[in-house]
């Protein structure tokens, strides 16, 4: 098998318009994003053209109905065509689609209409800074926002550690904790301008990689929360419509940083596979169960583009086996390009670092275990 015939995405569907789509965005992550993928890992450089670019090519387009029916499958194909090349570019894409999943969602005509067609055109880039909310929601830590009511709306305090795909024209969907009279009463969730007033961008400490992510600090000092910029009063409810969408748009980052991997793995098949052969995790054993987890993934993506509501445990399998699927490719690809691959300029060196970052985002391997098992036993007879 070739390396060429080995990086190949299957399509998930034969419509036109998707394939078309999927061309475009391999273009742009073949061409101008291969070209500073490098600049990108290790001079920290945001790659906003690259991003803006994906948008005219309808990347943000696939996943929403605005279009006709929305086609969730082929936007997962289209973060992994763009993190088959850099996992950095195929996260801010993640972050940029999952922006969009809450305008979208939110019902709220203010984020709607000429506001979320800018946003899926690329003309303007987003963030999400769900990372705490979902984990305080499954009481793994405490919501670090602290809203309280006023008479126009909320006032919102407190600090997010870190915040990606942000610059200073840029925003993201947000959550915090309403308290009234000193106690806690329920979540909000909101859009957050990044240049608006009570908004402190920090720079964050340096990371081991995915320094190009845009990435930073967010503080809050009296941050106006109004019906302009709301997106749900009831949290749990939201993320309970959004989250299969959510989860599964970031196995894409997954299943493209493994299949990058795996190409490296046969770029050096022909001089060194006579030694290599004696190595597990071979190259067409991972392209196997690298496109039996693409099918399943698909196959759930497809559910919930037709208003299906696949199982969560379904769901959270295929998000934890691409983080696993990821380690174990990236780490094998540095066994079998040996000594090269060692070298900083390697490309199997970025991709370890990306396979762990695909392990710790949120929700990360270990969240999504502890939330697999009890979803198991709750599914499971008394």
């Amino acid at each position: 098998m070739s390396a060429v015939a080995s990086s190949n995405i299957h399509l998930s569907t034969s419509s036109q318009s998707a394939a078309v789509m999927l061309a475009k965005v391999q273009a742009i992550a073949q061409g101008p994003l291969a070209a500073i993928v490098d600049e990108i890992d290790r001079q920290g450089t945001y790659p906003a053209q690259v991003l803006k670019d994906l948008g005219k090519a309808g990347l943000y387009r696939a996943q929403t109905g605005l279009a006709g029916t929305p086609d969730l499958a082929s936007a997962i194909q289209g973060v992994a065509e763009v993190s088959k090349v850099c996992g950095a570019t195929g996260f801010m894409v993640w972050c940029q689609a999952a922006c969009a999943l809450y305008m979208e969602r939110s019902g709220n005509p203010a984020l709607l209409g000429s506001e979320l067609e800018a946003h899926i055109n690329g003309d303007t880039l987003g963030g999400t800074a769900l990372s705490n909310p979902m984990k305080a929601m499954t009481g793994i830590e405490p919501m670090l926002l602290k809203a309280e009511l006023n008479e126009n709306g909320y006032v919102v305090n407190g600090t997010l550690p870190w915040i990606s795909n942000l610059g200073k024209d840029h925003y993201f969907g947000g959550a915090a904790t309403v308290y009234e009279e000193g106690q806690p009463t329920r979540d909000i969730m909101f859009m957050v301008p990044c240049q608006a007033a009570g908004i402190e961008l920090k720079e964050c400490p340096s990371f081991a990689g995915m320094e190009g992510t845009g990435t930073w600090s967010v503080r809050f000092t009296n941050f106006k929360v109004t019906a302009q910029n709301l997106i749900a009063e009831n949290v749990p409810e939201f993320l309970d419509k959004v989250r299969p969408a959510f989860i599964l748009l970031q196995v894409g980052m997954g299943l493209g940083v493994a299949q990058g991997a795996i190409d490296t793995m046969w770029a050096v098949e022909q001089h060194l596979g006579h030694v290599n052969k004696f190595l597990h995790d071979r190259p067409i054993e991972l392209q196997t169960e690298l496109d039996g987890l693409s099918e399943r993934t698909y196959a759930l993506a497809r559910l919930v583009s037709e208003g299906q509501k696949p199982s969560l445990l379904d769901v959270l399998d295929v998000r934890a086996h691409a983080s696993e699927l990821a380690l174990r490719a990236a780490q094998s690809a540095l066994l079998h390009q040996g000594a090269r691959g060692y070298l900083l300029s390697s490309s199997v060196q970025r991709r370890v670092r990306e396979s762990h970052f695909v392990a710790i985002v949120t929700p990360a391997l270990k969240h999504l275990r502890r939330e697999m098992a009890k979803q198991s036993a709750q599914e499971m007879p008394a």
